[in-house]
């Protein structure tokens, strides 16, 4: 990915059915991914769940077709992309979330299989 912008890799589950969507003639799925940290705390003895993190994720073109057959709700990912805020006026005033514009998606494969087809 060339040009300016925060390029992160996300691992997290897919929080939202993909919606497809074509804005402009350009087809173009989103989704919304969940991911929490989680870690073993010695002083109680037991896992501990940080914070949830949202984020948007949305794919343009090729991606996005594939996005849509591909992923269901509650599936393991990992998404690789451009990490920026998205702005705008909602009923109680301004609001803005994380979207992660994606070069690269697939299933994380330490949670199950995948079968890969062309």
């Amino acid at each position: 990915m060339s040009g300016s912008g925060l390029t992160v890799t996300v691992v997290g589950w897919a929080a939202t059915t993909p919606r497809e969507i074509t804005g402009d003639g350009v087809p173009y799925t989103s989704f919304r991914l969940a991911a929490t940290p989680r870690w073993f705390d010695s002083r109680a003895g037991a896992w501990t769940d940080g914070q949830t993190e949202w984020i948007t994720v949305k794919a343009f073109r090729d991606v996005a077709l594939n996005v849509g057959s591909s992923i269901r709700k509650g599936d393991p990912v990992l998404a690789t992309g451009r990490l920026r805020t998205e702005e705008w006026q909602g009923e109680q005033g301004p609001r803005s979330s994380l979207v992660l514009d994606v070069t690269a998606l697939g299933h994380d494969l330490t949670r199950g299989r995948a079968a890969f087809t062309r």
